[in-house]
């Protein structure tokens, strides 16, 4: 049996994740103020009274009190025992969940190796500081003069000196009982594996801390100072760093003294740097590494506008290509990204120094939207002029669309490419239906007025068998909802055309989340039926293939509604009295509508006995 997870290990844990990044992957937040708000996703409200700090890492819902930490909403959330949580909340940081107990043999060990390691990082930093200071980080002060740099940007950014010496790090931590193996672990100390000999990473640089969203070091990068290669230098991945997912700078931009409300992305250290000493607060840096969708995912659930700033030159334009690739799937509305080309031969760094601080903040205000850009890519090398350039260009278009997600931003790039390319909306949108039909198993024919009735429709959901041979309507609804959860505003405003059977009660409940959450993803939804027979029902649904293409899932849905609607119509006052009286009795509160028409068939059965 596995022993209790250590309160040690639950503290690190909180300290390390960011609340508003956990419950922002699963609800939508729109940033207000210090804040950020939303519908609660714990009961069903209209407008937004769920309120999540990143200041107090903690959330609260002013509608039905749900309060909590990070640790807390993966549990409601998610409906996850404690274990699970932790499990799940230690995983997406990339750390073993450690575990106390007489059973585990190897728990004594890991905790002394914990103590060891837990403040390691946060003692190179201090390390690296201090020796900026000393006589021996005369040749650090003097290149960060050089730059421009003011002792309060120093200071925020924490920037320090690795000593020229192969021990100097290794003998300070040493002393302080700190194992070569965690040094190793963390990246501070390289082992040769052919003489056994181990030597500090980092040597004669500038030293530049990397921060997580709570501000604790978690990895290195260092300028060098003399001719040694390379340039810069980054720590490895470790237990707490991925490079895919922090960002130099994220941390000190969103402690400006003025919130950002967008973000600039940038491809080194000292650019960012740079720019905050002109009062450019807003600048992050990949670490060595393209954009990621990860990145991209941190950053807009702060901001609603990225802007990427590369060089002008070719490796400019190719990284910006990559980049474009990266922001489509992201471009959910009310997301924007733009692209910032500098002049050939410029960096932030050295734009900034000589144009100012407001012609770089102009320069990124007018930086071009992803719409030009990729407009711009796709006519590159065309004739457009010719049949054959518009075809291509179309073609090219409409691949980078088909990889955005449904919304306002993709019907309105479907409208600008007709009036470029000279094509009817309406044969693009079917272009693009085609596309999504070949990203998806070939469609079975579907009527969009009656389901096939092949078998008498299931009454009741099997929660054994991941699929039905025959699925009932509305199950059929159920299944389009979890593939397409936007479809749920195509849904009639009451939900009257819905049977008693158990798939209808499901289908109701289903409603009520989509409408009180606004999710867009099915895995989302199926973690609030997480461990449940509902779940099980929703997880084999969602896992049968959807035979239908895009572009005809709301007339199926329709057609569906409408047959049910037909279907509920032509029910007994009898059938129909004891459905609402069922409903009633179960707890579910009736509008008033419903009530009237109990009422009146409760007379029209009286007068009939």
């Amino acid at each position: 049996m596995a022993g209790r997870i250590p309160q040690h290990f639950i503290d690190d844990l909180l300290a390390r994740v960011d609340v508003v990044e956990v419950v922002g992957a699963r609800v939508q937040l729109k940033k207000t103020g210090r804040n950020h708000s939303g519908l609660c996703p714990f009961h069903q409200e209209k407008s937004p009274s769920f309120t999540v700090s990143a200041d107090k890492q903690f959330y609260h819902c002013f509608g039905c009190g749900a309060h909590g930490n990070a640790l807390r909403f993966l549990m409601e959330y998610e409906r996850l025992g404690f274990p699970d949580a932790v499990e799940q909340l230690a995983s997406s940081l990339g750390l073993e969940v450690e575990r106390e107990g007489a059973d585990d043999p190897h728990a004594r060990q890991r905790e002394k190796k914990r103590k060891q390691g837990a403040n390691l990082l946060e003692l190179a930093a201090n390390f690296y500081r201090e020796r900026r200071v000393m006589p021996e980080g005369r040749a650090a002060r003097r290149y960060l003069e050089q730059r421009g740099l003011s002792a309060e940007v120093i200071d925020t950014y924490g920037i320090g000196y690795a000593p020229d010496s192969w021990e100097a790090l290794k003998r300070h931590l040493d002393e302080r009982g700190v194992s070569e193996a965690v040094q190793i672990e963390y990246g501070l100390l390289i082992h040769r594996e052919d003489s056994g000999r181990t030597y500090d990473r980092f040597r004669d640089r500038v030293m530049f801390p990397i921060r997580d969203g709570r501000g604790r070091t978690v990895a290195f990068g260092g300028r060098v100072l003399g001719d040694a290669k390379p340039k810069y230098l980054n720590s490895p991945e470790t237990p707490v760093f991925h490079k895919g997912r922090e960002l130099y700078g994220l941390y000190e931009a969103r402690r400006a003294p003025k919130r950002p409300e967008q973000l600039v992305i940038v491809e080194g250290y000292m650019d960012v740097v740079a720019l905050a000493q002109f009062g450019v607060r807003n600048a992050v840096a990949t670490l060595g590494t393209a954009t990621t969708e990860e990145h991209l995912k941190r950053l807009f659930r702060l901001v609603s506008r990225v802007v990427f700033c590369f060089d002008g030159d070719r490796a400019g334009r190719q990284a910006a290509r990559r980049a474009l690739e990266t922001a489509l799937p992201q471009m959910l509305d009310g997301r924007e990204a733009r692209f910032l080309f500098l002049p050939e031969g410029d960096d932030p760094d050295d734009l900034v120094r000589r144009e100012g601080a407001q012609a770089f903040t102009d320069r990124v205000t007018c930086a071009m939207p992803l719409s030009e850009f990729l407009f711009e890519q796709a006519a590159e090398g065309r004739d457009l002029q010719a049949v054959e350039g518009r075809e291509r260009f179309a073609s090219d278009v409409l691949a980078a669309v088909n990889k955005m997600p449904d919304g306002m931003l993709q019907s309105m790039l479907l409208e600008e490419l007709a009036e470029r390319s000279g094509l009817r909306q309406t044969q693009l949108e079917t272009l693009l239906a085609r596309q999504q039909a070949r990203s998806e198993p070939a469609a079975e024919p579907a009527s969009s007025s009656r389901p096939p009735q092949a078998a008498e429709p299931v009454e009741a959901v099997s929660t054994d068998t991941p699929a039905l041979e025959v699925l009932s309507p509305e199950e059929r609804v159920l299944q389009l909802l979890l593939h397409e959860p936007r479809l749920v505003e195509a849904l009639p405003e009451t939900l009257e055309w819905l049977p008693e059977s158990a798939a209808g009660q499901l289908c109701r409940e289903l409603v009520a989340l989509l409408q009180a959450g606004r999710y867009q993803s099915p895995q989302v939804v199926l973690s609030h039926f997480q461990g449940s027979a509902q779940g099980r029902t929703l997880g084999a649904l969602a896992r049968r293939e959807l035979l239908i293409p895009r572009s005809a899932r709301q007339a199926e849905l329709e057609g569906l509604v409408g047959y049910l609607q037909r279907t509920q119509r032509t029910r007994s006052p009898r059938e129909e009295y004891e459905a609402l009286l069922a409903r009633e009795r179960a707890g579910e509160k009736l509008d008033k509508a419903q009530k009237e028409r109990l009422a009146s068939l409760l007379v029209e059965l009286a007068g009939t006995q």
